[in-house]
């Protein structure tokens, strides 16, 4: 017969991961989903907590608080999703049906007109799956070394639902410019989709590609560097798409009804993107940076590694981190002893001879932990 459970009291004095047998980790890797996010702040526990203590129309608290995330990153509207890979799927359905009922209730049937998105091939990611969630086809113009203007218009046909561009400057060299594809989509009238899940910071980008860029929509994580709850996210744009979104999505008993934000999520996002707003980015740079130089200045000469600065993250974000540079052995290995240690440090790997180590998701002190931690896994010399 299996163990019963802790009584409840004892379990919460014991803490939940230490009930079910589970080590906590610090994070020196990035905002990841598989470790859980990122951590949110008292203000947004907060705000979820009072959610929690209410009934309301869900229909109205969704209005609300997209008006005011709108209001807030200058959009004319926005939306909360449960996560960027579900604003993926709501964002197609949206520009294929426009909000329309006859269309969504086509696609419910199956006997929906055929709908194709298009894609750069340089702009590839795992996550583009999602639009075939939506049931539509994925096209891919251009190759992974450039696209050329004529090819993206030599794709458009009556059948394009949008283009889906993904934003991020290591992803830029293939593709068009997002200025240039919003011109060749605006001269069909065809809805371009940004998906800027991991595009924060800087926090201008909340508006840059669609009120300054003039995208339809922008898809953000919500549990990144927003800081909001781990399975919510942010879509903004133009209000004819979203609320096209709306007419798709959860409390509807329609094909977005398994992306269902709850009232605690929505609170919890507009909280935490009302801090992030707020806050003092160029403090948290200054205070990353410095942790940066310090690990530098650490590990240089130490060890039988490469070390050197990297300002660009791996989801080409303006965020300063330390490349570590293997001869011998592969990553893997380091990765196998750092998993042994205790405490775990998570850090960015390529599964080859390349190890990044990011100061922003840590929490004070853990930085001299990082490089004790490092300094056991990595080779001497």
């Amino acid at each position: 017969m299996p163990a019963l459970p802790p009584a409840t009291s004892e379990r919460f004095l014991m803490g939940i991961y230490e009930t079910l047998g589970i080590k906590t980790r610090i994070n020196a890797a990035a905002c990841y989903t598989a470790l859980g996010g990122s951590l949110m702040a008292s203000e947004v526990l907060q705000a979820m907590n009072d959610a929690a203590k209410s009934f309301i129309s869900l229909h109205e608290l969704q209005q609300k608080a997209g008006e005011r995330i709108a209001s807030l990153t200058k959009n004319e509207g926005a939306f909360i999703t449960t996560g960027a890979a579900a604003g993926i799927v709501l964002s197609i359905l949206a520009c294929r049906t426009r909000g329309d009922l006859v269309e969504i209730q086509k696609i419910i049937d199956g006997n929906a007109k055929r709908s194709e998105v298009i894609m750069y091939t340089g702009h590839r990611i795992p996550y583009d799956s999602n639009i075939r969630v939506a049931g539509s086809d994925l096209v891919t113009v251009g190759d992974a070394i450039q696209t050329f203007d004529y090819q993206l218009e030599a794709k458009i046909n009556e059948d394009t639902s949008a283009i889906f561009f993904c934003a991020g400057a290591h992803l830029a060299g293939p593709a068009l410019s997002l200025e240039r594809t919003v011109e060749i989509a605006q001269k069909y009238s065809i809805p371009v989709i940004v998906d800027a899940a991991a595009q924060l910071p800087p926090v201008t980008n909340l508006w840059h590609f669609t009120h300054e860029m003039g995208a339809d929509l922008a898809i953000f994580s919500g549990g990144k560097a927003l800081r909001g709850p781990q399975s919510s996210g942010l879509v903004v744009g133009k209000r004819e798409f979203i609320e096209a979104i709306r007419v798709n999505a959860a409390p509807y008993a329609r094909l977005g009804r398994g992306f269902k934000a709850s009232k605690e999520e929505i609170a919890g996002l507009m909280t935490a993107i009302e801090l992030y707003l707020a806050k003092d980015h160029g403090a948290d740079w200054q205070r990353w940076s410095k942790t940066v130089d310090a690990w530098f200045e650490a590990l240089n000469g130490k060890t039988a590694c490469k070390i050197w600065r990297d300002d660009v993250n791996e989801a080409g974000q303006p965020t300063p981190r330390i490349a570590i540079q293997l001869s011998n052995p592969n990553a893997l290995e380091i990765i196998s002893k750092l998993q042994s240690l205790d405490p775990i440090v998570e850090v960015v790997h390529d599964s080859r001879r390349m190890i990044w180590i990011s100061p922003d998701s840590l929490q004070a002190g853990e930085e001299s932990i990082v490089i004790t931690q490092l300094l056991k896994a990595l080779p001497t010399k």
